[in-house]
């Protein structure tokens, strides 16, 4: 297992850096990623162990931001590797504020399927911030079990 952690990590770093070189300017790398791992058995004493990691890349003047996946697949016997199948790419998504500015962001995923991810895999929350203002916004994106994520943001009072 610690393999499969050594070639996650790196495949994740390499995402990273490839996506933070396009414009690093205006790009930030969320604080909070994740990774999750599962192992099972097939049929003639193979293990297999497939790790997820996500990531967020945010544009800090526009507010749209990149939800990021880096998947790797790792089968063994016994007594050696037989397959290692990695893949991984970015989804762009919607501004979270309708204007320009300077804006921090973070996001944190679900937990893999289990009580907190009713319709499907899960889904994820978002927050962002005017740096400029007193502005905070709050979404929470989840599947809706239909082929499409349903999202919700709200805007936080100060009280």
């Amino acid at each position: 297992m610690n393999l499969v952690m050594k070639i996650g990590l790196g495949a994740a770093l390499s995402l990273m850096t490839l996506v933070s070189a396009a414009q690093a300017d205006e790009f930030k790398l969320s604080n909070n990623q994740r990774i999750s791992c599962s192992r099972g058995l097939s049929p003639g004493k193979l293990n297999t162990a497939t790790c997820k990691s996500y990531a967020y890349v945010f544009n800090i003047k526009t507010s749209e931001y990149y939800r990021c996946q880096v998947t790797l697949a790792l089968t063994r016997d016994n007594k050696e590797v037989i397959n290692v199948q990695a893949d991984g790419s970015c989804a762009k998504k919607p501004r979270i504020f309708e204007t320009d500015s300077n804006y921090s962001f973070d996001a944190t995923e679900t937990e893999p399927p289990n009580t907190n991810s009713f319709f499907g895999p899960g889904g994820y929350s978002v927050w962002a911030s005017d740096n400029n203002a007193r502005k905070v916004r709050g979404c929470i994106i989840i599947s809706s079990g239909l082929g499409s994520d349903i999202s919700k943001c709200l805007d936080m009072k100060f009280e």
